[in-house]
């Protein structure tokens, strides 16, 4: 039996990991390194790009930023965040606000001694990056279509990090970029839609705040018809092994997207959208591996 010491303390790092947004960061990481083998490097031995320090160095850098940024949002949103999700918010008050904030900078100086062992450049880059993050979580993120398209921008930049290390131009990786890139503006949108209600209260300028839900929603249409572009070229023109039959689903789930959206009202089933365009998320960081389902038996 735990102690009540002991249960304290437990409760105290569920309550970090869900400020932190663990799951998250983990399936992040995962996508650096599927993307890193089948899609950025797919020439190299895999040994090599698996245990390159300099890539390991990068990951564990957009890790740590990314769980700072978590931080530093939550800070600023706790108000909001009492509204919209008030069971979660419980649980990441079990950690008081300075206790968050000293993670917060310990983290970010841990993002920057890891890019420090790549290159000054890399430095250069997850110092801007953690500065974008800031001003997101404390301004652009109350104004409409800025806000939206920062959140979306600085949710693909560990990518970013990674695609310049390989320095790999190919169009594919354009088109993969341009999917993911619609998909999460698609994402923030819904999650606007989901939280009205708090960024009401709290005088958030959000798309839905300032022009309706009507407006958001022929918008998020236009994303989800947009997202179509890149799913279809990628089938038609480029050699994606079996992760054709993902765009095949993900095009699907879209066009069922669309229909549930011009009928949803309440908070829960903007929920289910955004669950729905979570889902087609992680299914895509999985099945990079459809690519080449051959590829860790060919490239030990």
């Amino acid at each position: 039996m735990l102690t009540r010491k002991q249960k304290h303390l437990l409760l105290k790092f569920f309550s970090m990991f869900s400020v932190i947004r663990g799951y998250n960061i983990l399936i992040i990481v995962i996508a650096q390194y599927l993307a890193s083998i089948y899609i950025l490097a797919p020439d190299w031995p895999l040994r090599e790009v698996v245990l390159d320090l300099n890539l390991f160095m990068l990951v564990l850098s957009s890790a740590f930023t990314i769980a700072g940024g978590y931080i530093i949002n939550n800070f600023y949103d706790s108000e909001k965040d009492l509204i919209n999700r008030p069971n979660k918010s419980m649980l990441d008050r079990l950690v008081s606000q300075n206790t968050k904030l000293s993670f917060y900078f310990v983290l970010n100086f841990l993002s920057v001694v890891m890019a420090s062992y790549v290159s000054f450049n890399a430095v250069i880059f997850f110092s801007l990056y953690i500065f974008g993050i800031w001003l997101y979580s404390h301004k652009l993120k109350r104004l409409p279509f800025i806000g939206n398209l920062t959140s979306a921008i600085l949710t693909i930049t560990p990518f970013f990090a990674i695609f310049i290390y390989y320095k790999n131009f190919e169009t594919v990786i354009f088109f993969h970029a341009m999917f993911l890139f619609l998909i999460i503006s698609m994402r923030e949108l819904t999650k606007d839609l989901e939280n009205i209600k708090g960024d009401l209260a709290q005088n958030y300028h959000t798309i839905p705040v300032v022009y309706g839900e009507h407006v958001s929603k022929a918008m998020l249409t236009s994303l989800a018809l947009f997202t179509l572009i890149p799913s279809l070229l990628l089938i038609a023109y480029f050699d994606i092994g079996h992760m054709n039959y993902f765009f095949y689903f993900s095009t699907f789930l879209l066009l069922a997207f669309i229909v549930l959206l011009w009928r949803s009202k309440t908070k829960l089933h903007y929920l289910v959208l955004h669950n729905i365009l979570k889902f087609i998320i992680v299914a895509g960081v999985f099945s990079i591996v459809l690519i080449n389902v051959d590829v860790v038996l060919n490239r030990i």
